[in-house]
């Protein structure tokens, strides 16, 4: 009920009142002059009028205590015949969110050998790893801050490590059950070392990126998130990582997902591709 449409109003039990100053009580009502309720003095509150408009909600939800949920997810490819490959790959997200703030915690991995058909020998076809941890504030109901850090490794680009910390504002333009959407601005620190002999980099690069989700159907979402580091140095010298996914649920619990991770970089290992794409088939589980 809008509560513009409320002269007055009473109760015959207490009932839970919060008020726009951001005070509150328990306490049985009774009906005043058009535009006011009363409550009747006790050891806590005494006698008075308040005005109905300065309502914020009577008798709100008990809300639910944030907790961590999340999801997991494995995929095994193995091939045996004219080629004998053997491949396994797995990621996970955690997520908390409060009224306050958002806490997510993710991580992709992938191993896979293939057996050469002349020599016999086994050869590493994948073998890489990824962590990312971010912690956003709200200042805001869309307004937040924002420090994330990111660690990597892939043995077959000749990636020995490459570390992100990075430090920002974002504003959070849609978060529903059926659609989200924010955009990120800030700075980072991006370090990367190589095991060939290629020199490592250090460098102070702009950070900018989005998030969004949508839910396709009721049982379909697509995930796509974007990042993009240009050194401030040298804009032309920058990493770029971008992730886009589809994930269909069986159960409340039981998913399958397909996800494509896309990284680039301008100036990769020596022998290296400046453009990696990798690729995830798998069966998940939520909790």
């Amino acid at each position: 009920m809008d509560l513009s449409n409320i002269e007055t109003l009473s109760s015959d039990d207490p009932i839970t009142v919060n008020l726009k100053d951001k005070t509150g009580f328990t306490q049985k009502v009774s009906s005043a002059e058009s535009g006011r309720f009363a409550i009747e003095g006790s050891e806590s509150m005494k006698a008075q009028e308040f005005a109905v408009a300065d309502i914020v909600s009577i008798n709100p939800p008990i809300k639910p205590i944030p907790k961590w949920t999340g999801d997991i997810a494995v995929g095994i490819t193995s091939t045996h015949g004219n080629a004998k490959t053997e491949m396994i790959s797995a990621n996970a997200t955690f997520t908390k969110r409060t009224e306050k703030d958002r806490t997510t915690v993710s991580t992709d991995y992938a191993k896979g050998q293939q057996e050469d058909p002349d020599t016999g020998q086994e050869v590493t076809i994948e073998d890489w790893w990824r962590a990312k941890g971010k912690y956003d504030y709200f200042f805001s109901k869309k307004m937040y801050g924002y420090l994330d850090g990111r660690y990597e490794k892939d043995a077959v680009a000749e990636l020995d490590r490459r570390t992100i910390i990075g430090l920002g504002a974002g504003y959070q333009w849609i978060e529903s059950e059926k659609m989200n959407f924010s955009t990120e601005f800030g700075l980072a620190s991006l370090y990367e070392k190589y095991d060939n002999q290629t020199d490592s980099n250090s460098e102070i690069a702009l950070q900018l990126g989005y998030n969004f989700d949508k839910k396709l159907r009721k049982n379909i979402k697509f995930v796509h998130d974007l990042t993009f580091y240009p050194s401030i140095d040298k804009f032309s010298d920058y990493f770029l990582t971008t992730t886009a996914g589809v994930r269909a649920d069986f159960t409340e619990t039981f998913f399958m997902t397909l996800k494509t991770i896309l990284n680039y970089d301008t100036t990769p290992a020596i022998g290296a591709h400046k453009t990696d794409v990798k690729y995830f088939l798998g069966l998940g589980y939520r909790f």
